[in-house]
């Protein structure tokens, strides 16, 4: 960054009193600080990189004390940056600011492919480190493998169940789904059965995989208890509300079998607790009923689910979660999203597969498309039944979807003025560009308006939001005559 610049950024985070998600402030008044390697780590492991300013004192309300020595900080610095795998490459600036010398070194990303980055003198599983808000916390066991399975490529529906064979499979249907592979194939049906089962992916060394049991197995929760869904119905708006006659849960079903039986037995319970209108056409006096969600968007999402939740025995004790609450339906999917894909890119980019040959598998038994077309789906079908936006949410260790109906506290009429909100209502009662406007009230930057919309790219967050709003003449910048500042600001105009 310039000098000036790092001036700004100084003069924000006093203003502030705060670090951030991507700012982090050490004093270093008197000598270099010993232990960067978490902060250096966090930083590399997150698509937005980060930067770290010296010469400001957090216990002194982010005073600027200035630096010891910014050549000698600047070669400390570059030693600690050595000691990490891979080497992190820092770019430092140096400026003059409140009468003393401050600095910053602004670390990169790392591609996802050269993830996690860690301290050499602890090793990758105690040396990896993730930012959670303004804190460097260590990544979990689960957090570093699955970077190590996206790079080499490791499919965890593939892998054998050792303790499992084919006594207990459902033959008749693991034979139409090899008939209906060999269908248009005539040199594929030719092998033997199998060369077959192991190009399928249903045996790997001559024993079942995980996606074969899931798919074809009498019962596949014989060998896994875990893998299947637990749904509940909650009498309020969180766990732990209680109905009128103090009962937890309204309904409590643990829901079992292949994925496509899976996926029956959970639009099933949901179809059971969904609230029904009934509407007569006042024209030929016919009965309409319209369920509380779209069916087809909750098929899609507890299709996703099953098909693309993590299933490796870091996460195999964990179910699918479908939570009804009296404003909103959630489900949750074991695991993150899977490699280079992020929530805003979901349904407009081809995302990598976690599990391609379950994904194969459940296009056949199940009649999912596997075509990228879910998301739209779901999306479509909320807005055909006049409901909010589905909200996709990839939280640490899970991904989470949203669908709400329009009533409670999240409803489309908001019972608090959006000034009197906070950020968490906002978001869904508002359409982004009007939370965006709102939010801008006050001059806010692009990280901090990527942070309100839940979005980590702020590439497409400034292309798709913030430029078309100043386009509109509805967003003003605080540094007309430098666009592309990185201390750039935008406020709503009156």
């Amino acid at each position: 960054m310039l000098e000036e610049e790092l001036i700004e950024l100084a003069k924000t985070i006093q203003l502030h009193k705060s670090e951030t998600r991507t700012i982090e402030v050490k004093s270093a008044h008197k000598d270099c600080p010993k232990r960067l390697y978490d902060t250096l780590s966090s930083f590399s492991n997150q698509d937005s990189g980060g930067t770290i300013v010296f010469g400001l004192d957090e216990s002194k309300n982010f005073a600027a004390v200035g630096v010891y020595d910014g050549q000698n900080l600047q070669k400390k610095v570059t030693e600690q940056c050595t000691q990490m795998e891979p080497q992190v490459r820092g770019i430092f600036t140096i400026a003059r600011f409140q009468d003393v010398s401050i600095c910053s070194v602004e670390i990169p990303p790392l591609d996802i492919t050269e993830r996690p980055c860690y301290y050499k003198g602890l090793g990758k599983s105690k040396g990896s480190y993730i930012r959670v808000g303004e804190a460097d916390m260590p990544m979990t066991e689960y957090e570093v493998y699955n970077y190590e399975s996206y790079k080499k490529h490791r499919h965890d529906d593939e892998r054998i169940i050792d303790r499992a064979d084919f006594t207990f499979m459902e033959q008749e249907l693991l034979n139409r789904y090899v008939y209906e592979m060999k269908k248009d194939r005539p040199m594929f049906a030719k092998l033997a059965k199998d060369h077959i089962y192991e190009l399928l992916g249903i045996t790997r060394d001559g024993k079942p995989t995980l996606a074969a049991i899931l798919c074809f197995n009498l019962y596949p929760q014989q060998y896994f208890r875990q893998l299947g869904i637990t749904a509940i119905v909650i009498p309020g708006y969180e766990i732990g509300d209680v109905g009128s006659r103090r009962e937890r849960f309204l309904d409590n079903k643990r829901i079992e079998g292949t994925i496509g039986e899976m996926v029956e037995g959970a639009v099933a319970f949901c179809r059971r607790n969904m609230k029904v209108a009934v509407i007569i056409d006042p024209d030929t006096g016919l009965r309409h009923d319209k369920p509380e969600y779209p069916i087809e968007a909750i098929r899609e999402i507890i299709l996703n689910a099953l098909i693309h939740r993590d299933y490796s025995p870091h996460s195999e004790g964990i179910p699918v979660q479908i939570n009804f609450f009296a404003d909103r339906l959630e489900v949750h999917n074991p695991g993150t999203l899977y490699g280079r894909i992020s929530v805003e890119q979901l349904g407009i980019a081809r995302p990598d597969l976690r599990n391609p040959t379950l994904a194969g598998m459940a296009e056949v038994l199940t009649g999912t498309e596997n075509r990228y077309s879910g998301i739209p789906t779901i999306r479509n079908a909320m807005r055909e039944a006049g409901l909010p936006p589905p909200v996709f949410e990839n939280r640490r260790n899970e991904f989470v979807v949203t669908l709400y109906n329009g009533a409670g506290k999240y409803g489309k009429e908001p019972q608090k003025t959006p000034s009197e909100l906070g950020e968490a209502d906002v978001k869904f009662y508002l359409s982004k560009e009007d939370m965006i406007l709102d939010f801008c009230v006050t001059p806010r930057t692009r990280r901090e308006i990527a942070d309100i919309l839940q979005m980590g790219t702020i590439f497409y967050v400034t292309k798709h939001y913030i430029n078309p709003l100043v386009a509109a003449g509805k967003l003003a910048l605080t540094i007309p005559d430098k666009p592309k500042s990185k201390l750039q600001k935008y406020y709503t105009k009156s």
